[in-house]
């Protein structure tokens, strides 16, 4: 293969990759890691190693490429993390190689009577429990600020018995247990709040630490107020979810799949030491149910004893779990626990067709199932997203031809359109269409109708013949390409009325309709449903067209929404009416970003004097952002 080809074949990769965060592995022809990144969207980063205008460095490491693999992360945090762990255990060429020992800070809570909490890098196996590890060293700076100015821990590194206390007892930073002046059952409550704070139901403490903030404002103590912020800030930051770093050093592997049809994608995150150490990605094809694929590949994937760790969790019951422990004991001869940590979303299917349940471990606290539920959340999110990489790359032409055979379609569907109504309560009421082709997503063909004759009032069937009235006569007036299927997102009622509009258009496109509690197919006309085989090709397409149109409709949905409260609240501004309040959100989109305008910018924007911009950038100060 040329270096032309190679570089194609990278940008081919690039390009293909998600728009979710993570961290990405550039080898050599041999195999060998050269370069360890971070990346908030895999793919905006990898494709702008592609740009004309790279510098020298950054084009010699794509010329020493061969391929490219990533590891999808639920937020950067979590890639921050993968990426430090991945350098040190690779030392690639291209990378900074961070010393063994640096390692992110982790808070200490001391095994004493009277507890000391400080922040540290050792840890050691003194019975202390820890926190962490945390990236943001900040954040843990600002979170030993709240606690010392709003609890009363000891300060001193070794409590010894005095007779009168320090200077922090007399200024209100410490209850001075050195000299019994606070039992150690006290003490501990504050403790236990911290914890909380830390590990455990974060809000009841917090809703505590805001109401002393809005006492500190109320009184002017403006400082105290500010400290409090900060500390709440630093709590959030701190509580962000912590998947690939953990304190138990125990080794275990997470396993997860995700089908689509036949196609199998299965992912294993592997922790060691408490770090997530690599990802192995397969793929293959199976017939078989998802509750006797666990077997098929545990036999397959480990071959030695020393492959195999402890303890594996996946993510739903699976047939024979002490089959094929004892299969490992005996044949491998080593002792594992596989641990089943149910997912919400596959227990959801599988309550409807599986013969296999799942309960979670009994031996586990609620925050261990917590941390083991993330992590095979984020095995399945990238086996998962694997599988439908594989459809965008090799077509859905399997799904459609099965589409065509069970739904007895007089021609092959390449081109279905798909429909969902979105409203709240009757308002904001608008239909969004979707298109694939050849089984994939046809985004440029994407279309939102805004509804005239129903919004204020819930009436989805009129809502569907309005949009489908609009979009038929419009093709049919232009002469252009018309779908091979239309799917509806709804039952017979939904499909009854959207077929009457292309019957009085004199169409002859089929209409079908697929109604979420049962996935049930419904035809025009017919009250009894057809059931399709749930691991049939032709039911997954019917579903991911299904599920995009419902996407698509909710997120345009929010947006207007968010729009209108936004423009209701420009409108309550001083000097502000209906138009301007337009022009504002055309010109700054959010309340937030109207706080850090100029009065000049503002007033140039909506045509008022700097007099009247002045009123409005004051009282902007006083308007809390809109959430959802």
């Amino acid at each position: 293969m040329t270096e032309i080809t190679i570089r194609e074949k990278l940008h081919t990769v690039a390009l293909s990759a998600p728009k979710t965060s993570g961290v990405y592995l550039w080898k050599d022809k041999a195999g060998t890691v050269i370069y360890v990144g971070k990346a908030k969207s895999l793919k905006n980063r990898l494709s702008s190693y592609f740009t004309s205008n790279r510098d020298i460095k950054t084009r010699i490491l794509v010329s020493r490429a061969d391929s490219i693999e990533y590891i999808q992360t639920e937020n950067e945090y979590e890639a921050l993390l993968l990426e430090n762990t991945l350098i040190k255990k690779h030392k690639p060429r291209y990378n900074i190689n961070l010393k063994d020992g640096k390692t992110y800070p982790v808070l200490k809570l001391t095994n004493e009577e009277f507890p000391k909490l400080y922040r540290t890098r050792n840890i050691k196996n003194d019975g202390s429990k820890y926190f962490g590890p945390f990236p943001n060293v900040s954040a843990v700076d600002m979170f030993l600020t709240l606690i010392k100015h709003n609890y009363t821990l000891r300060q001193c590194k070794r409590l010894k018995k005095r007779d009168t206390p320090c200077l922090y007892f007399h200024i209100g930073r410490c209850k001075a247990p050195c000299c019994g002046k606070i039992s150690a059952e006290e003490y501990g409550k504050e403790i236990e709040e911290i914890c909380l704070l830390l590990d455990g139901d974060v809000e009841t403490v917090v809703l505590a630490l805001k109401e002393k903030m809005k006492e500190a404002a109320e009184k002017k103590e403006f400082e105290k107020a500010a400290r409090l912020r900060d500390g709440i800030q630093a709590v959030y930051a701190l509580r962000g979810q912590n998947i690939v770093q953990d304190m138990d050093p125990e080794s275990r592997d997470y396993i997860a799949w995700a089908f689509e049809g036949t196609m199998i994608s299965i992912a294993v995150l592997k922790m060691r030491n408490g770090r997530l150490v690599g990802r192995d990605l397969y793929r293959s094809h199976s017939l078989k149910e998802e509750g006797e694929i666990l077997s098929e590949f545990v036999s397959a994937y480990y071959v030695s004893a020393n492959e195999v760790p402890p303890k594996i969790f996946i993510p739903q019951a699976a047939d024979g779990n002490a089959l094929i422990e004892k299969w490992l004991n005996e044949e491998l001869h080593a002792k594992t626990r596989i641990s089943i940590i149910p997912l919400e979303e596959i227990e959801e299917a599988a309550d409807k067709t599986s013969e296999y349940t799942a309960k979670e471990p009994p031996d586990l606290s609620q925050a261990e199932i917590k941390h083991h539920k993330a992590a095979l959340k984020m095995a399945r999110f990238n086996a998962k997203e694997d599988a439908l990489r594989r459809l965008r790359e090799q077509g859905d032409f399997a799904a459609v031809e099965d589409l065509q055979k069970r739904l007895n379609l007089p021609c092959l569907p390449q081109r279905i359109e798909g429909f969902d109504i979105a409203h709240l309560g009757g308002t904001f009421t608008i239909a969004a269409l979707i298109s694939f082709k050849e089984g994939n997503p046809d985004k440029k063909n994407y279309r939102i109708f805004r509804l005239k004759n129903t919004d204020g009032v819930i009436d989805d069937y009129a809502s569907m013949r309005e949009v489908i009235a609009r979009r038929y006569t419009r093709l049919v007036n232009e002469g252009a390409d018309l779908p091979d299927l239309i799917l509806i997102d709804g039952g017979l009622g939904q499909v009854n009325a959207a077929s009457k509009i292309i019957k009085a258009l004199d169409l002859n496109i089929p209409v079908v309709g697929l109604a979420e509690k049962n996935e049930e197919v419904y035809f025009p006309h017919n009250s009894e449903p057809l059931i399709l085989p749930r691991r049939s090709d032709a039911l997954r397409l019917l579903q991911r067209i299904r599920d995009e149109a419902h996407r698509f409709s909710n997120t345009r949905n929010n947006k207007l929404r968010r729009a209108n409260k936004l423009k209701t609240e420009f409108e309550n501004l001083p000097n502000i009416g209906k138009k301007r309040a337009h022009a504002l959100l055309k010109a700054f989109g959010n309340m937030e970003t109207l706080k850090t305008v100029t009065a000049q910018a503002l007033s140039e924007a909506v045509k008022i004097s700097l007099k009247q911009a002045e009123e409005v950038l004051e009282a902007v100060k006083n308007v809390h952002p809109v959430h959802f």
